[in-house]
């Protein structure tokens, strides 16, 4: 879905998208499970910088839910995380603020992203919010022991029979160091 400046002029427009699976890309590790449903307002906000300057930001408020699968980052088994998620965002004309010497950044400037031309495309917007609304990494279970860093078994359901790995030389200085430090 396309939110247009133009249109935004005239009203407030509010949106509820359905997007199904495969629909957006959220890349090659995960998969969309169930519908991404996403409903909300978009808006116009004029802001005025300095006295002939008046910008156009455009403000998506909104929420969004889906299913996601993903591998667990121990033991690589699929995992489902449900997302939900509420936004408030801002987008501002790309290069609007160029030039303007640099400053620290406020925790409200920090949540302002851009959009360049004269539209947005939604299906951006709900694209960033799922991806951050992830863990960094997920893992099956708490208790999941991984995958074998020699045969590659999944440890929780199997036992491999690799030899315990031997030793590596360089980190015997600090074997000792910490056998002195115990006693």
């Amino acid at each position: 879905m396309l939110i247009e400046i133009n249109d935004l002029e005239l009203q407030p427009l509010d949106f509820e998208e359905n997007y199904p699976p495969g629909a957006i890309d959220l890349g090659p590790d995960m998969h969309q499970r169930t519908p991404l449903h996403a409903a909300g307002r978009a808006q116009l906000v004029e802001e005025h910088h300095g006295k002939h300057q008046l910008i156009k930001d455009i403000r998506l408020a909104g929420e969004l839910s889906t299913s996601l699968e993903m591998p667990c980052a121990r033991c690589l088994e699929p995992v489902i995380e449900n997302v939900q998620r509420k936004f408030d965002l801002l987008y501002r004309p790309l290069g609007v603020d160029a030039g303007r010497e640099e400053l620290s950044v406020t925790g409200a400037e920090a949540e302002i992203s851009y959009y360049q031309g004269e539209s947005l495309l939604l299906e951006d917007a709900v694209r960033e919010q799922v991806l951050l609304a992830l863990p960094l990494k997920v893992i099956c279970r708490e208790d999941c022991k991984g995958l074998c860093p020699h045969c590659g078994i999944n440890l929780n359901s199997a036992q491999c029979s690799c030899t315990e790995p031997i030793e590596d030389p360089r980190w015997s200085a600090l074997k000792e160091i910490r056998s002195k430090l115990e006693d």
